[in-house]
C-alpha cells in the first residue's frame, strides 16, 4: 500500500500507466475514486457520499461487519484448499441445498461466476456426450474462452458465433419478436428455441445444453414471460440436452419472492444445473454450481479429478454461512421485495409524467427503466440514458446503464437499499428530467464517444 494518499489525478496516472486500457472505468472522463463503503453507500477521497445502485456484489452490504468478522476469525485459525475435511466446506453445501429444489443436491465451489460457467458447460457436454449449446440473444456469462464463446453480447465484437452455437431470440415482451399484446408470449418465443432445435437436428447436430440468465441483465433487465422456461426446458430435454439457469447476477433473495430468480417460473420448474457468483461472498471471490447426482457422477465417471485450488476453502466457505445467516436474520429478500415493489411505484408515476421512459419492469430489486426517443416506435434514448447517469452521478447517486442499446437504467443495489433511497433517486430522476429536458439531447451529444462499462 501507498505510504501517502494519494489525489485522484494521482491514482488514474498509475491507472493508465500499469493497468490495461481494456479495464474500463465507470465515467471515464471524470472517474470516482472510492477509498471506502458502507451499506449502500460508498465515499470518495474527500467524504462525499454515494448511494450506490450498481453493486450487485456487496448483496447485504458493503463492508457489513458480520461479514468482516466471520472472514478474520477464520483466517486467524485456518485457509487451505478443499483436500483436508472441514466443517465450513460441508455446512455450507447443507446450507445451500435447503435454499434449492431437493434433486439439486451436490456442490462444486469455486472463485468466480465466470468459473462456475465454465463448469457448468463442462457437466452438461460431459453428461450428454454433445457439444452445442443454445444461448439467448445479447447474453453474457463471463469472461473465459468458452463463455465468450456462448456469449453473444461479446463474441459478436470479436470472433463471432462458432458453428455449435445457437442464438434464440431475447424474450423480451416489450421490445422483441413477440411483445405484451401476443396472447401467449411464453410459447412463442419457446417455439423460436424448438425451430433451432430442429434445424439443427436437420444437420446431424447434437446439444448439450441450454445456457439461461434467469433474468437476463446485461440484455436490458428483461423479465422472461411465466411458462417460458418449462416450455424451453421441455424441448432441450427431448433434444437430449440439459437446462442450465445462471443465477450469478439475481440470486440470493434479490428477486423478493423467491430466493432464486428462477423460482418466478413456477414450482414445476427446476434446472439441471443452477450458477451462482457475484453476490454469494458479499464481495469475496465464492462461486458454486447445484447439479444433480447423475449429472455430477457422469463427470466423475471421466477419472479426471475436479480440483479448484481456493474452491471451498474455510474462508470462504465461513463468509458464504454469513451471508446466508445474515439474508435471513435481517429478512432481506422480503425486504427487496417491499421497496422493489415501492421503488417500482415511484417509478411507474415517473413514465406516467415522462415520455422519455418506454418501459418500467422488474421483480425485487431487479428493475429497470427504459429510456426511448419515440413511445411508439420504442427506439433507444441511449445518449439520454448516458447523460442522466453522468448527471446522476453529480448528485451522488451511482448508476449505470445495459441493454443492447444502453438506455435502460438498471438498478440492482444492495438488499440495504431503502424506501428512503428509493425517493432520493426518484426525486433527482424526476428533477434531471423536468429540467433538462430541452437541453438534454443537446448535452448528451457530447458523451457519444465514452464507452462505459457493462455487466457489473
Amino acid at each position: 500500500m501507498s505510504s501517502e494518499p494519494r489525489n485522484r489525478q494521482q491514482t488514474l496516472a498509475l491507472r493508465k500507466q500499469f493497468i490495461g486500457s481494456s479495464c474500463k472505468l465507470f465515467f471515464p472522463e471524470d472517474p470516482v475514486k472510492i477509498i471506502r463503503a458502507k451499506g449502500q453507500y460508498m465515499y470518495d477521497e474527500n467524504g462525499n457520499q454515494y448511494l450506490d445502485c450498481i453493486n450487485n456484489v456487496a448483496h447485504v452490504g458493503h463492508c457489513h461487519p458480520e461479514v468482516v468478522k466471520a472472514a478474520h476469525q477464520q483466517n486467524l485459525l485456518l485457509n487451505t484448499n478443499s483436500r483436508y475435511l472441514h466443517d465450513n466446506l460441508v455446512d455450507y453445501a447443507q446450507r445451500l441445498s435447503k435454499t434449492l429444489p431437493e434433486k439439486l443436491c451436490t456442490f462444486y465451489f469455486l472463485n468466480s461466476g465466470s468459473e462456475a460457467n465454465d463448469l457448468a458447460l463442462r457437466l452438461a457436454q460431459q453428461y450428454t456426450k454433445h457439444k452445442d449449446v443454445i444461448v439467448i440473444d445479447h447474453a453474457y456469462h463471463g469472461h473465459l474462452t468458452s463463455l465468450i464463446d456462448i456469449s453473444p453480447y461479446k463474441f459478436r465484437n470479436l470472433d463471432g458465433q462458432k458453428e455449435w452455437v445457437h442464438v434464440a431470440p431475447l424474450p423480451d415482451t416489450y421490445r422483441g419478436l413477440y411483445r405484451e399484446n401476443h396472447k401467449d408470449p411464453a410459447t412463442a418465443y419457446a417455439d423460436e428455441v424448438k425451430k433451432i432445435i430442429d434445424k439443427a437436428h436437420q444437420e446431424s447436430r447434437k446439444f448439450a445444453a441450454l445456457f439461461v440468465e434467469s433474468l437476463p441483465s446485461v440484455a436490458g433487465q428483461i423479465i422472461p414471460p411465466s411458462g417460458y422456461f418449462q416450455k424451453v426446458a421441455e424441448h432441450i430435454h427431448t433434444a437430449g440436452g440439459v437446462f442450465i439457469a445462471d443465477e450469478i447476477q439475481v440470486g440470493f433473495g434479490r428477486v423478493g419472492k423467491h430466493f432464486w430468480a428462477f423460482q418466478l417460473q413456477g414450482e414445476d420448474f427446476i434446472p439441471d444445473i443452477v450458477t451462482m457468483g457475484k453476490p454469494i461472498g458479499n464481495g469475496h471471490p465464492v462461486a458454486c454450481v447445484a447439479t444433480t447426482k447423475e449429472i455430477a457422477e457422469a463427470f466423475s465417471a471421466t477419472g479426471v479429478e475436479y480440483f479448484n485450488t481456493f474452491g471451498g476453502n474455510p474462508v470462504s466457505c465461513a463468509i458464504g454461512l454469513t451471508v446466508l445467516d445474515i439474508i435471513e436474520k435481517e429478512q432481506l429478500q422480503a425486504h427487496a421485495l417491499h421497496v422493489g415493489n415501492f421503488f417500482m411505484e415511484l417509478l411507474e408515476q415517473q413514465k406516467a409524467k415522462h415520455p422519455l421512459i418506454g418501459d418500467i419492469r422488474g421483480v425485487g430489486l431487479f428493475i429497470g427503466v427504459d429510456l426511448v426517443q419515440d413511445q411508439e416506435k420504442r427506439s433507444p434514448a441511449s445518449k439520454e440514458a448516458e447523460f442522466i447517469i453522468t448527471r446522476l452521478k453529480e448528485e451522488f447517486i451511482m448508476l449505470s446503464t445495459d441493454g443492447p442499446g444502453r438506455n435502460v437504467l438498471k438498478f440492482k443495489p444492495p438488499l440495504c437499499f431503502n424506501t428512503k433511497d428509493a425517493e432520493l433517486v426518484v426525486d433527482k430522476l424526476d428533477m434531471i428530467l423536468r429540467a433538462c429536458s430541452k437541453n438534454i439531447t443537446q448535452f448528451a451529444s457530447s458523451l457519444s464517444q465514452l464507452s462505459l462499462p457493462r455487466g457489473s
